[in-house]
């Protein structure tokens, strides 16, 4: 996981599927964050989401084919399994974390998404 070393200690972490998305919500404030580099998480990935109890808000994209939010519901189900509680941030429609505050999001309304992320 990316700059996992910085966030591993928190109790909450918002996890994103890439760089782009990551540097955005650094640059709004939000600092307990890492990105996986795609929604599907490999082996140490996983290993390390649920080293301890932790809140894991899944943060991926809402892809018009649906993908990143089925991938987002498989992790949440896998998580919840190992004792972790997972939250779903659902964006608006087409929308990554990336392209919510390029057009025209900003921390305060992504902090209240993340408020009524879904279990």
């Amino acid at each position: 996981m990316y700059a996992w070393e910085k966030v591993r200690q928190y109790p909450e972490v918002i996890l994103v599927e890439g760089l782009f998305d990551y540097a955005v919500l650094w640059q709004a404030g939000f600092c307990c964050l890492t990105c996986s580099l795609g929604t599907h998480l490999n082996a140490g990935q996983f290993g390390q989401l649920c080293d301890r109890p932790r809140t894991v808000y899944l943060t991926f994209d809402v892809d018009t084919n649906g993908s990143g939010q089925q991938a987002s519901q498989r992790l949440a189900h896998r998580l919840r399994a190992q004792g972790i509680v997972a939250r779903r941030v659902l964006l608006p429609q087409g929308h990554d974390p990336n392209s919510f505050f390029v057009q025209d999001g900003d921390a305060q309304q992504f902090q209240s998404l993340l408020e009524a992320a879904q279990p």
